[in-house]
């Protein structure tokens, strides 16, 4: 165990945010420790093979955290029954993951998970994982992920476990919001009928959401409990009526209205139910994100007579411009005193436009690019700041990517219907 422990440190980076935005990676790939995930023999007639599909999504999870080598290795074994550390060992592997899957009453799961680590010819982890809905297996399977990376030591992958909310339209005047888990294996309709877009956390706890209905007179903003569905409205507004960011306390939310046409971005009090203008230029500014210990706002404006990046301290005059990089920059979304943003490269009205990710810190002017082709749009941070989350729309086809930040890799998971709008996590 020791062994592996080590080989792990080596892999991990000396630090995830310098300050300029620069990712600095000390890492060893073959330190890697190899891990073999089974399905137990005495795993048996599994409705939808469930089983198959839990041991598929554990391996991506682990692949997907950057801490773990997958190997490819048949062998079979009782759940019971000790295994071959030799044989295994023999193949280069350090952890052996054995599952085996139980059908429950009413429809649900339950998976028990034995961790040998093949060194030292130990058990290391037992647990047991249940749900009473099998559909939601993926959450299961992430739990198991996270309780591995957990044994380990190395940085917490605890995201894994958090819903994903998404709008996805479905004609031009129809769209719904969607709950999923971030490889959009399980999904759940909560909002239907209308147009329904820009879904918002309201909360860290995931326990209420709010969006932008044009189901009413006036885009209207709403705010949903997710297990209840109770729901409230929070604030019309004529043109344009946008929830972008929650404090971190949650009592305050950074909105963009237009109630005079032109679109300005405003602090809303949850508690007062009072509105302060913050900015009051006369063009387009829109999509404000809290930063800076919610002292600051970070918003896209055409100030500049294209969109770009600025800031303004709240309770203050004058405007910060943060982007020096591109002439179209927009969809900004904040972590502490970092930034990532959208930003098109190219100028060609009668042609397809590449939107590539950039990174920056509000401490420098150092752009660090995220993607290099498709179109990718509406990034957001994971709760750590060490992934992004954001949408890609590439040859017709729209996915959910994740950047893992201090590991240089990128994921992507297609939406099989639909076309995903905007999402948070």
């Amino acid at each position: 165990m020791i062994r592996i422990i080590l080989l792990l440190t080596l892999c991990i980076y000396s630090f995830v945010f310098a300050v300029d935005a620069k990712m600095e990676i000390i890492k060893n790939k073959s330190a890697l420790p190899k891990i073999v995930v089974s399905v137990s023999s005495d795993t048996i007639d599994i409705a939808n093979n469930y089983d198959k599909h839990i041991a598929s999504l554990i391996q991506k999870d682990l692949q997907v955290s950057g801490h773990f080598e997958n190997i490819e290795f048949d062998i079979t074994n009782n759940f019971e029954v000790v295994p071959q550390y030799d044989k295994i060992r023999a193949q280069n592997v350090d952890l052996y993951l054995l599952l085996q899957v139980q059908n429950q009453e009413n429809q649900g799961l339950k998976v028990n998970m034995k961790l040998y680590d093949i060194n030292s010819n130990n058990i290391v982890l037992h647990r047991s994982y249940t749900t009473s809905s099998a559909v939601r297996y993926p959450f299961l399977s992430h739990k198991i992920a996270i309780d591995i990376n957990k044994y380990l030591q190395a940085p917490s992958i605890e995201w894994m476990d958090r819903f994903v909310i998404f709008a996805r339209y479905l004609d031009s005047k129809t769209s719904e919001i969607v709950v999923s888990d971030y490889t959009l294996t399980y999904q759940k309709v909560v909002v239907k009928g209308g147009l329904n877009i820009f879904p918002k956390w309201a909360n860290k706890e995931q326990t209420d959401f709010y969006y932008t209905t044009y189901n009413y007179m006036q885009p209207t903003i709403i705010k949903q409990n997710l297990f209840t569905s109770k729901s409230e409205k929070i604030i019309t507004s004529d043109g344009m009526a946008v929830c972008s960011d929650v404090s971190s306390d949650g009592t305050k939310l950074a909105l963009t209205l237009a109630p005079n046409s032109q679109p300005d971005i405003y602090v809303y009090d949850t508690v007062s139910k009072l509105k302060t203008r913050i900015t009051t230029y006369n063009g387009i500014d829109v999509g404000g994100s809290f930063i800076e210990n919610d002292s600051k706002i970070v918003f896209i404006s055409d100030r500049l007579r294209y969109p770009n990046i600025f800031a303004k301290t709240i309770g203050q005059r004058g405007v910060e411009r943060l982007v020096y990089h591109g002439r179209n920059n927009s969809q900004a979304s904040t972590y502490k005193d970092y930034i990532v943003y959208s930003s098109r490269e190219t100028d060609n009205e009668f042609a397809d436009n590449a939107f590539n990710l950039y990174l920056i810190s509000t401490y420098s002017d150092y752009a660090r690019r995220l993607t290099t082709s498709g179109v990718n749009q509406f990034p957001k941070f994971s709760s750590n700041g060490e992934s992004i989350l954001f949408i890609k729309n590439d040859g017709g086809v729209s996915s959910l990517g994740i950047i893992r930040l201090n590991y240089n890799k990128s994921f992507l998971f297609p939406l099989k219907s639909g076309k995903l709008q905007s999402i948070d996590w």
